[in-house]
């Protein structure tokens, strides 16, 4: 058996293993994936992100090649069964301050295919396909990996200083940590009917469209080119059996389609379920995206939430890596993503409810009552746990604007840290453990500056705020009490 090393083994490369591999291919780090599948699955399932995973996106590199393969959302209606409005959530074609547009629409097999390229010159990076995990050892100091090649039969061996279970929801790494789980309460079974049209449908909906009904709960969405999907509640009204009898599913489809306007792409059925590992770390070894957590699909944030926990965890590996083993450090993982994706999960679980016509249009604290008496739903950005930073700073762990800079060598203000701690302050200053700027250069940062009314700002390389000054305080108590959390 061939003993391997690295600083880190990815296990899984779906979005957000692949996601993971290239926000931590900035450093110089050696990083080795475990696939064991043997090449990308090749039809659709995630079809949503929003702006806050464009930025990610953004940061590694990929943002021009895969905008090309999106649209733009223009946002959910939820409807009851005469198709009256009950909630709606439009998603404006504005830029945000995360530098996007709210909401974008695309196919998975283009996104996997795009992260795996952007990896393919980066020398560090070591992609084993037919590769599953059979054991895992903490060692201390390291991870002690086992794998199996499913084609040739031989097992292998790595040491890793750090291992992430990117392996889904039955996640090989989970069971190794802990299988315990927080239940929300939500599990129900739906069909998902993903169509090819064979000539673009003006009469389909641009947006998603949530039919709530107490009979058999629907949802519409657009996707990408001539693709839609529906979705349909499982119950007495459309069964199992129904799924597997294509008469059936096209006497649902009537009321949209007809069968000589379109193909069936895939057709399968899912359990929807609402939970959350109650431990994400086990030693030098963690969980990300859906072996950390599973949601409903109803405001699209499966796979963001997935993404959103490695932009969390890349910066904070790569910091031990090359600054030795932190362990409060490592440990903010978990506090500062569960609160925000909880978050998430209860608001789609309220979606869910107002689907199953047995909860209302409060689905989360941002709806509000319109002019014609309309309730409208504006998206939530839910800040981080407590971890990192102070619980009196208001500005902790909510995040920085995307700023483009127009009279700079540099057009995006993230550049400057996108992989390191950075200190923002009016004045010069020196210290030997961060990076630091003097925004006196760059009026767009003053602006800010000024409208918060601050002194300093350190910033994360996921984008979200550490810590702030305000201006009547002393600099250099602040700089050194924000970086005794990395000693």
């Amino acid at each position: 058996m061939q003993n391997k090393n690295c600083n880190v083994l990815i296990v899984g490369f779906g979005p957000t293993g692949a996601v993971l591999a290239n926000l931590l291919s900035k450093y110089d780090l050696s990083i080795q994936i475990l696939e064991k599948e043997s090449q990308i699955y090749n039809l659709p399932r995630a079809v949503h992100f929003d702006d806050e995973i464009m930025r990610i996106f953004k940061s590694i590199g990929i943002f021009d090649q895969l905008v090309k393969k999106t649209i733009i959302n223009k946002g959910t209606k939820f409807v009851d069964e005469d198709d009256n409005l009950i909630l709606d959530w439009p998603r404006p074609r504005q830029i945000t301050n995360n530098g996007f547009y709210p909401s974008y629409r695309f196919h998975q097999p283009d996104l996997e295919k795009i992260l795996r390229k952007n990896l393919a010159s980066n020398d560090n990076v070591k992609i084993y396909y037919n590769a599953e995990l059979t054991e895992l050892k903490n060692k201390g100091k390291f991870v002690n990996a086992k794998y199996i090649n499913k084609v040739t039969n031989t097992s292998h061996i790595i040491d890793a200083d750090y291992v992430v279970g990117c392996d889904g929801a039955n996640s090989f790494v989970k069971k190794f940590i802990g299988p315990e789980t927080i239940d929300y309460g939500f599990e129900e079974r739906w069909a998902v009917l993903d169509l090819i049209l064979k000539k673009h449908n003006k009469n389909l909906p641009d947006r998603t469209i949530q039919y709530c009904s107490q009979n058999t709960p629907a949802t519409y969405c657009r996707n990408v080119g001539r693709r839609r999907r529906w979705e349909i509640s499982l119950n007495k009204n459309f069964t199992e059996k129904d799924i597997f009898d294509e008469n059936k599913i096209w006497k649902f489809l009537s009321k949209w389609i007809t069968q000589d306007a379109a193909v069936i792409e895939r057709k399968t059925i899912y359990t929807f379920k609402s939970l959350i590992a109650k431990k994400w770390q086990e030693g030098r070894v963690f969980i990300a995206g859906d072996a950390a957590h599973l949601s409903p699909p109803f405001m699209g944030q499966g796979m963001c939430s997935g993404l959103r926990d490695v932009s969390n965890l890349f910066w904070k590996l790569a910091y031990c890596c090359h600054f030795g083993h932190k362990e409060k450090l490592l440990a903010s993982y978990e506090s500062e993503r569960l609160n925000n994706v909880k978050e998430y999960i209860i608001t789609t679980i309220n979606m869910g409810k107002l689907l199953n016509s047995i909860g209302d249009t409060n689905v989360s604290k941002s709806v509000k009552e319109a002019q014609d008496g309309s309730k409208v739903m504006t998206s939530i950005k839910p800040p981080l746990g407590p971890g990192l930073g102070s619980k009196s700073d208001k500005l902790r762990g909510h995040i920085f604007p995307f700023v483009k800079l127009n009279k700079s060598n540099i057009k995006y203000f993230d550049e400057h840290f996108d992989k390191e701690l950075v200190l923002l302050s009016t004045q010069d200053f020196n210290h030997p453990n961060i990076k630091h700027i003097n925004i006196n250069k760059y009026k767009e940062i003053i602006k800010i500056f000024n409208n918060l009314n601050i002194k300093a700002l350190i910033l994360r390389p996921d984008r979200f705020i550490l810590s702030s000054l305000q201006k009547n305080s002393d600099i250099n108590k602040f700089v050194n009490k924000s970086m005794l959390q990395f000693s």
